[in-house]
């Protein structure tokens, strides 16, 4: 059982961050984020060649994390692979120790810098979820042959309880739990109002008994990047006011860890949202003085009951 799957059983809330591999070979990239991070998370998520740039493997990253004594959650997308592919590097990933994996569909090819690459997208994220599911459970490949060997992996998912139409986000949530998701990650929140509302609609169907969930939360250094994302990426709400803080604050830097302390205090108190996963971008030191500041530190380890 993988030390994420662990503390979120024994009802601890849990802490995940992202960590973006590098453009190349420097392994040091990967090795200075993770101990920026180690003990202060319980995992970190490692991105499988995000909006569609080409990156030093998720694989490859996940063992480097690993030596640096922190947990990795290995994303595999749909974008660039089929299921045989897939397959094997599940297989690959399960007899590593890679414990922890989290299936995503991926960014179009379109918005990395080889858009002229050819997409693969032979399943979505639902169908993966489903794939590997069997394969830990019935023994059995996609085809029906039967697995050899031990696999398991604790399976999640990513959700944007914001996106068009929201009303139809708790069905798309529940198909990824029925295929096989164990743990949820979701977009980040910064209307608190909207995702309470989903996860009122999520807490109607049981689901948050049926899968643990993390809500996501971005620290934003400006308010450009926050214009920026507010406009460029979908199925993300800003709020005017938090826009408005942010441009009258004169040091915007620290109203951005504000808002993102002050969002996850708000969190903890949402029925059924079991941890938080900060997608601290191209900022990774700066998690542990949220952490910290949300009354998340120190973090529980196997020995805590």
């Amino acid at each position: 059982m993988s030390l994420l799957e662990e503390i979120l059983r024994k009802g601890f809330f849990a802490v995940t961050a992202e960590v973006g591999p590098p453009k190349g070979t420097e392994r040091s990239v990967i090795e200075k984020k993770c101990l920026q991070l180690r003990g202060y998370v319980d995992a970190v998520n490692i991105t499988d060649n995000q909006t569609a740039i080409v990156r030093l493997s998720s694989f490859a990253s996940c063992l480097i994390a690993r030596e640096c004594g922190i947990e990795p959650v290995m994303q595999m997308v749909c974008r660039d692979r089929n299921r045989i592919a897939l397959q094997s590097d599940f297989l690959g990933a399960c007899a590593l120790g890679i414990e922890n994996i989290l299936c995503l569909t991926g960014d179009h090819q379109s918005m990395g810098n080889h858009p002229q690459a050819k997409n693969v997208f032979d399943v979505d994220s639902v169908q993966l979820l489903s794939i590997f599911h069997n394969m830990c459970e019935k023994k059995v490949f996609e085809n029906g042959e039967n697995v050899k060997g031990e696999v398991r992996a604790f399976l999640g998912a990513g959700e944007n309880p914001f996106a068009d139409p929201m009303e139809f986000r708790v069905y798309r949530l529940a198909k990824k739990i029925k295929a096989g998701a164990q743990f949820i990650q979701t977009q980040a929140v910064f209307d608190v109002e909207i995702f309470a509302r989903f996860m009122e609609e999520v807490r109607k169907m049981g689901l948050h008994e049926q899968a643990y969930i993390l809500a996501g939360v971005i620290p934003v250094k400006s308010l450009q990047a926050m214009r920026y994302m507010e406009n460029e990426v979908p199925g993300l709400v800003i709020p005017t006011h938090l826009l408005r803080r942010m441009e009258k604050s004169k040091d915007p830097k620290e109203e951005g860890v504000k808002i993102c302390v002050e969002i996850i205090g708000e969190l903890k108190k949402i029925e059924g949202v079991r941890g938080v996963h900060i997608m601290a971008i191209a900022w990774e030191s700066i998690v542990p003085e949220i952490v910290t500041r949300s009354n998340l530190y120190p973090r529980p380890s196997r020995e805590v009951e």
